[in-house]
């Protein structure tokens, strides 16, 4: 059974789909299963953000087939992992939790590379035109080290 990673934003067409991208290019296929979610439902079924999509295949990966979908409370038993995007996002998701369980299981993702700081990956939706290279360039970052420590601890 692959370990099973959630990737989670506010609308799962920017940032999360590239952190499902640049993650699952970085784990042995077969062995680990990356996903994405959104806290909020308007993108569903939606392809992600061709900006995304866009500096996403700048740096080699495809993420056009990913569809946008709504974090659920059963993303709890479905996933080992669930990574967000700020702390919105943090808080939006532990709200759902029921237990220290669940709520062990969600962290958020630039802790990976700034331990403890609680610092959000903008969304770069409303921001510069190189927002979302700078995304990218966060995200690459901290999948890295996820990366790491997952092959580490499950091979």
């Amino acid at each position: 059974m692959p370990v099973k990673i959630l990737m989670v934003c506010l609308g799962n067409i920017c940032r999360s789909p590239l952190a499902e991208g640049i993650l699952a290019s970085k784990l042995p296929k077969g062995k680990f299963l990356v996903d994405s979610a959104g806290t909020g439902s308007w993108h569903i079924g939606r392809a992600p953000d061709n900006r995304s999509i866009d500096t996403a295949k700048k740096n080699g990966l495809n993420i056009s087939n990913q569809k946008g979908r709504q974090f659920q409370k059963s993303d709890f038993d479905a996933f080992d992992y669930i990574f967000v995007m700020d702390n919105n996002n943090y808080n939006d998701v532990i709200e759902l939790t029921k237990n220290e369980s669940q709520k062990n299981k969600v962290q958020l993702i630039l802790n990976e590379i700034f331990p403890k700081e609680n610092v959000d990956v903008p969304d770069p939706y409303y921001g510069l035109a190189n927002g979302f290279d700078m995304v990218y360039k966060m995200l690459d970052e901290a999948c890295e080290v996820i990366a790491h420590k997952l092959i580490a601890k499950h091979s």
